[in-house]
């Protein structure tokens, strides 16, 4: 059958020429078909290059945007360990009687209660009531899963636990802490896998997240939690609890790794200690020392089956994991800083060096000794320890005889109420540092401060001041030692909540979705069966950002961002007005984008692409020149309306705004918040001496009374740093 046009004169076609004109009129209809698929496919490749560039530069501005809140984060790092080095040389190097020694000496002692043999008394809850007001749980001992339940459920519900169960969780957390080793052995048994998360940095949204998503810990669902628990997030106190809770429960299958933020000196700066000290007012030292005893007894690594070593930093060229489980690691309170040295009794013309597990007795007394190459020998294991169940209250065998023992051993009495002379954790007077303290320190600061770099090496990780930055090579050299296949670490936010380096050897997890601000980055968590392969499972706490389109939630990281470095750019302005012109000598007020670029990173010295960056910092430029006058009269943050005649005064407080915070922290020694006028000169001296700047008493003085809003002659911590809070004006209009 031959299909004619309608309108096409019949008489011109005949049978003969019927097919050949059917032919023709299919090829006319291909090669229209086939121009418009062609068509079609030349628009769909326009689309995809279109998408492609747009994609790319959503994704050019996201790395920008991570860099500019990564290089500020490590900034406050390096600022931090700054300033608590300038305190160890106080110490150091100034007399006993020093004022500004005295200031700070207290900070360096790392339990001033241990020479009390009434110190237990000083933690204990028996004296603290529960009055008929409180509606909070009520916690039983020893904790059962029932118990935990019910604290998880009051937490979600944001009732505040009694100071009485947050002393007594924390106490029986710290005595079970004490019997395990440095390094936790764990087995990824048939059909069980194990559950590895990362930096929570109190966001408790995103535990809860996780419990959701994977189920609460239990026999049959392992978790190792790698660190950073506290600090930046707002529920750091209420993690420590809940994961605290299933470990008094599940002590064979919860497992804690230490990371660096815990360390009481880090949470001064970065929030802590502060919130602590805002939920428990009374009570709030007393969890706060007994919190920075459980921080120096938490265990340093996790191995898995003798092949995946979990750590919160790293390595460096000269880790060595069995010198890490023979360290005694309660020595360090704080890693940022080398323990007093061992004490020395000098017996005629020999000087004996008195140790730590010496003057304690036998190692095992103090914690079980694990060695990777050949644990099997200590006398027990963490997976010895007993099980724990809702429906088995009774030990079968006694969890609490063998932290009797391991008491007794350690210098207490059966009734745990005294401390003997030979208490281990007691603070050692005199003497002199040897190598193998210093290794030691530098063994512990690797694992909870280092970070992998591209190259190979290993160098001094600069950037944050602490720890080292470690190549492909020394991973390979160090799992190849100790025959192991993958390091897992945290330490660093990742966009994606995990990535991989260094051939895949090493692995970073990070579980704190939106760190920076909404839509930074997700969070992640590793499930990691028999066969030890990672699987990864991805998350946002946040409702908001998942609501948010890729555009959008760029868009709203970019914005937060750039508001952060304006800050810094602003409180750095007087350093980058001088910089400038001095690549400026005729005074035109005029400088080269080059010249801009390298000047601003010369003052804020962040690594920022800053030619990139331009466009979001500076409003115009004239055929490739700055105005830096007009453009420092255009940064859009407004500074406090204080009456101060010194203006240098002004410019110390801004740029050390979290180090001026610290400092009031630490010599506010009771925790009350007020610091009296000399305090506050004090703090000042303090401040201008570790910057190396002179400021006058007389502007100090004047300072103080301005803020002192209320003239009682005292001053309020968190009222003059709200004075003096940067407000970007952008932000607002």
């Amino acid at each position: 059958m031959v299909l004619i046009p309608s309108g096409f004169p019949l008489f011109s076609i005949d049978k003969r020429n019927a097919a050949a004109f059917a032919y023709s009129q299919l090829q006319s209809l291909n090669f229209s078909a086939h121009c418009e698929a062609a068509t079609a496919i030349r628009a769909a490749l326009l689309i995809q290059r279109w998408y492609r560039q747009y994609a790319a530069r959503l994704e050019i501005r996201r790395r920008c945007t991570w860099n500019i809140f990564q290089s500020i984060e490590y900034a406050g790092e390096q600022d931090q360990i700054k300033l608590y080095n300038f305190f160890g040389f106080l110490m150091d190097h100034f007399t006993p009687a020093s004022t500004e020694r005295n200031l700070i000496s207290h900070i360096f002692r790392k339990n001033e209660f241990c020479h009390d043999t009434e110190w237990e008394r000083y933690f204990c809850y028996k004296s603290i009531e529960v009055t008929d007001s409180y509606t909070g749980p009520h916690l039983t001992f020893p904790m059962t899963f029932c118990g935990v339940l019910k604290l998880v459920e009051a937490i979600k519900h944001k009732q505040q636990l009694h100071a009485r169960y947050v002393l007594q969780l924390f106490g029986e957390t710290w005595r079970l802490l004490r019997i395990f080793p440095n390094i936790n052995q764990i087995s990824a048994y048939q059909n069980k896998q194990i559950t590895i998360c990362g930096d929570l940095h109190g966001q408790l949204e995103d535990l809860l997240l996780i419990f959701y998503k994977n189920g609460l810990p239990s026999p049959e669902k392992p978790y190792v939690f790698n660190g950073d628990f506290v600090d930046r997030g707002k529920n750091s106190l209420e993690i420590l609890l809940i994961l605290f809770g299933f470990l008094l429960v599940y002590p064979n299958d919860v497992h804690l790794n230490r990371g660096n933020h815990e360390d009481h000196i880090v949470n001064l700066r970065y929030g802590f200690t502060k919130e602590v000290l805002g939920k428990y007012r009374v009570h709030g030292k007393k969890i706060l020392k007994l919190l920075q005893k459980i921080f120096s007894w938490l265990p340093l690594a996790t191995v898995i089956d003798n092949k995946v070593l979990i750590v919160h930093g790293g390595i460096s060229d000269t880790t060595d994991l069995d010198a890490i489980a023979r360290v005694d690691r309660h020595k360090y309170g704080s890693a940022l800083r080398l323990p007093k040295p061992t004490k020395h009794a000098v017996n005629g013309s020999k000087t004996q060096t008195i140790h730590n597990r010496e003057a304690c007795g036998p190692v095992e007394g103090r914690r079980r000794v694990c060695s990777l190459t050949n644990y099997s020998s200590g006398p027990t294991h963490r997976q010895d320890l007993p099980r724990r169940s809702l429906n088995n209250e009774q030990l079968n065998w006694s969890l609490e005889k063998e932290l009797k023992k391991r008491r007794r051993l350690a210098g207490f009495d059966q009734s745990y109420g005294e401390l003997k002379k030979s208490d281990c954790d007691s603070d050692l007077e005199s003497g002199e540092r040897t190598e193998t303290d210093v290794g030691e320190w530098k063994q512990i600061v690797d694992v909870l401060w280092s970070d992998p770099m591209a190259q190979n090496g290993c160098i001094p990780n600069e950037v944050r001041g602490g720890g080292c930055y470690w190549g492909p090579d020394v991973t390979e050299e160090v799992l190849g030692r100790h025959n192991l296949q993958l390091l897992i670490r945290s330490h660093e936010c990742k966009q994606d909540g995990y990535e991989f380096c260094h051939n895949r050897r090493v692995l970073t997890i990070f579980s704190a979705s939106n760190y920076y601000e909404v839509g930074s980055n997700r969070g992640a968590y590793i499930r990691m069966g028999p066969d030890l392969v990672p699987h990864f499972i991805q998350y946002q706490a946040s409702r908001t950002c998942r609501e948010l389109t890729l555009r959008q939630s760029v868009g709203w990281t970019e914005r937060s961002a750039l508001r952060a470095l304006r800050e810094q750019l602003f409180i750095h302005r007087s350093d980058l007005i001088s910089a400038f012109q001095e690549l400026d000598p005729n005074n035109k007020g005029m400088i080269s984008l080059m010249h801009w670029a390298s000047a601003t990173e010369k003052v804020l010295n962040l690594g920022l692409p800053w030619r990139v960056l331009r466009p979001q910092l500076v409003s115009s430029t004239q055929y490739g020149m700055v105005d830096y006058q007009q453009w420092i009269r255009e940064l859009s943050i407004t500074e406090p309306k204080q009456e101060i005649s010194d203006n240098s005064i002004l410019e110390t407080m801004y740029k050390n705004h979290s180090n001026l915070e610290t400092i009031f922290r630490i010599i506010d020694t009771d925790h009350s918040g007020l610091i009296s006028f000399e305090e506050f000169r004090q703090t000042w001296k303090l401040l201008s001496s570790h910057l190396q700047t002179e400021i006058s008493d007389k502007a100090i003085a004047d300072l103080a009374q301005s803020i002192d809003f209320n003239k009682d002659g005292v001053i309020d911590i968190n009222e003059f740093m709200e004075a003096f809070r940067l407000v970007d004006i952008s932000a607002h209009t």
